[in-house]
This record gives structure tokens, sequence and C-alpha cells, in this order.
């Protein structure tokens, strides 16, 4: 009896752990692919996982920053899926090449043509963007998910500093150092980007290998905390129930 309790207890612990975990983690992110330098450009991967079981994800709208626009942003075709791009009038506008730009986009659309996101699954929406602002840290990109049964979900929750992340956190891309010649991880000309073709290529092969490093310890770390909670969970029930055998 005293140990069908423990388990009872022990069971009821993991569940509560597991769903917290996938709740803080199952949402719409944004990664570089490789840098994202301050004043340059890069691509970006807009990573939508599906969270239920009983729809797909079929559109995917993400604004860009009001307050640090952007002058370019070019979506990658990806199969299945069709993007727009809606561009909306700058109060202030921005020099880009010796160029004045008055207009500048302001949100980018997927919707599902033939394809979807389906139950257990994820997809990554590639965008390159640039300029990227000179004096920002990061960029919060807002987004909404739209499943197949008419569900949305507001991914628009900005994170404050020294507070738990919010139920539904906004994706935040992080920006880096300047490049030393302020165009970031691309060049302004065909022949500048083939120069430098070789040495990012070594460049890029190690900033993957980091990422999946950080990634697998990451896990180890979660799942030996799971563990740690699991362990602690049951010694209290089991110091419980012994206490009441003693007293009986």
């Amino acid at each position: 009896m005293n140990l069908s309790r423990i388990a009872l207890v022990t069971g009821v612990a993991a569940s509560s752990v597991l769903l917290l975990s996938g709740t803080a983690f199952a949402h719409v992110s944004v990664q570089p692919q490789g840098e994202a330098a301050k004043g340059g450009y890069a691509t970006v991967n807009f990573k939508v996982p599906n969270e239920r079981d009983n729809a797909s994800t079929v559109k995917l709208e993400v604004s860009l920053p009001a307050d640090h626009p952007i002058a370019s942003a070019m979506p990658q075709p990806i199969p299945g899926w069709k993007a727009v791009v809606t561009k909306s009038k700058l109060a202030k506008p921005l020099e880009v090449h010796g160029k004045q730009i008055t207009e500048a986009p302001s949100k980018i659309t997927w919707t599902a043509d033939g394809g979807k996101i389906g139950p257990g699954e994820f997809q990554q929406f590639p965008v390159s963007l640039g300029r990227l602002p000179e004096d920002a840290d990061q960029l919060v990109f807002k987004a909404i998910q739209t499943y197949s049964n008419k569900e949305v979900v507001r991914w628009i929750e900005e994170a404050k500093e020294g507070a738990a992340e919010p139920e539904s956190p906004a994706p935040v891309l992080k920006l880096s150092a300047a490049a030393e010649d302020e165009h970031g991880a691309a060049a302004t000309g065909a022949s500048a980007k083939d120069d430098k073709d070789d040495k990012n290529a070594g460049h890029d092969e190690d900033t993957k290998s980091e990422a999946a490093s950080d990634s697998d310890s990451d896990t180890t770390a979660r799942i030996l905390g799971i563990v740690g909670i699991l362990v602690g969970v049951a010694g209290v029930a089991f110091g419980v129930l012994a206490g009441r055998r003693r007293s009986a």
C-alpha cells in the first residue's frame, strides 16, 4: 500500500515536470544562421513548432520591430507555403547606401499553400534581413500562429529583465558586435562576398559544432534536473509514510 502511494506521488510529480517543460520550450523562436551583427545583414530562421495534437499550423505572421526598422526583408521560398511582405511608411526615413528609404517591411505572412505543420512537427522560415540597427542589442519580433481549427496563438509578450519568461514570449534576436567593415555578414558587392566565402566556411562549421554542443549540454542538464526532482519527491513521500507507520 505504501509503495503504491509513493509510486502515485512520483508519477504525479513527473507528469507536472514534463508538462511545465513542454510549455516553456515549445514556442516560436528566431535564431541567426551564423551571426547577426549590428549594422550588417543576416539570414535568420523563425522556428515554429506545432503544439496541438488535433490541428496543424497553417499560418504565421511575424511583425518586424517598428522602433528599429529594417530596410530589407526577403523570405526564402518554402515549398507548400506562400510568403507576403507588407511594407509601411516610416515616420523617419532611413539612409541605406546613400539613398533615402521612406518605407520598410513591417510584417511577413506565411500562409499554407498545400503545406502545413502537423502535430509533433516544426518548420523553419528563413529570412534575409538588413541592414540591422547599430543602436540595439536585440530585436523583438512579435508572431501570431494560426491553426487549422481556427485557433490563434499570439507570441507577443516581451520578457522583462529579472522576471520569469512570459507564457507566450515574443521571438527575440540577439545582435552581436558590429563587424569591422560595418556591413556584417553580407558584403556590398559580389566580389567581396566571394573573397570571404572560404574564411566563413570554417567559421560556420565551428559555430554549428558549438551550437550542437551547447544544445546537448542543455538537454543533459534538464534531464538531470528532472531526475533530481523526482528523487527528491520520492524521498519526501517515503519519509512521510515511514513516519506515519512508526506512529501507528
